[in-house]
């Protein structure tokens, strides 16, 4: 028989033919369309988890989110005015301190000065110039006081008036008090010492005479008089 060979088997070439026919079943296009089905079916639920939410709820979410951004500018906003006033609390306090620095400066340079003002002063009222070279010098001692004193007016130094003043212990310095029948107490009646002012800061108290009023000599006389007063209106 041809499908057999000469020892008794089977015939190769009909054995390669008789092929089992499931595996024609599993390499047919069938089964690879069948092998795509399962993938093909997952697309709707893909396309479903990409679709947008309720806009409702977006909404409110962003209403939320802008709330949030509204109350961090409210605070950053507060946060910088407290600093800006801060600072702008410091640089007036620091302007203040360099013109109290300044003019504390000024003052303690001044009045190592005065003294030397002072001398010019009782110079200047001393002099008497008889002759004309005495006379000459006069004047130019006359005129190196002057410019002193404009130098003085030109930094906002000024003397003070006190004789006839009542008086203040913010200027003046009492140094002797005495009776007067002249001025009523707690009256200047002489300057001893000048004093200064600088842009209406005391620079020196003035150095000063007091009047206590009149002396009891005069009150003596005065209740000595009061009883015959007395009598003519009894």
């Amino acid at each position: 028989m041809h499908g057999e060979s000469f020892d008794g088997g089977v015939d190769p070439q009909s054995a390669q033919q008789a092929v089992d026919p499931s595996e024609d079943m599993a390499s047919s296009p069938m089964s690879d369309l069948d092998g795509q089905a399962p993938a093909a079916s997952q697309e709707p639920q893909d396309s479903a988890e990409d679709q947008p939410g309720d806009p409702a709820a977006r909404v409110a979410q962003l209403e939320q989110e802008l709330a949030g951004l509204k109350e961090q500018h409210d605070n950053l906003n507060s946060q910088y005015m407290r600093l800006a006033a801060d600072f702008d609390n410091y640089r007036k306090r620091q302007s203040r301190d360099l013109e109290d620095q300044r003019l504390q400066i000024t003052c303690t340079t001044l009045s190592e000065i005065l003294p030397v003002v002072d001398n010019f002063d009782r110079a200047r009222q001393q002099l008497n110039p008889q002759h004309e070279e005495a006379q000459s010098l006069h004047r130019s001692y006359q005129g190196l006081y002057k410019q002193l004193v404009d130098v003085f007016k030109q930094l906002g130094v000024a003397p003070m008036r006190v004789e006839g003043e009542p008086f203040d212990p913010i200027l003046h310095e009492a140094v002797l008090r005495e009776p007067s029948d002249q001025h009523p107490e707690d009256v200047v009646i002489e300057e001893l010492q000048r004093g200064y002012q600088l842009n209406g800061r005391v620079l020196r108290h003035a150095l000063v005479k007091v009047s206590m009023g009149p002396g009891p000599a005069s009150g003596s006389a005065v209740e000595a008089a009061e009883p015959p007063a007395q009598e003519q209106a009894d």
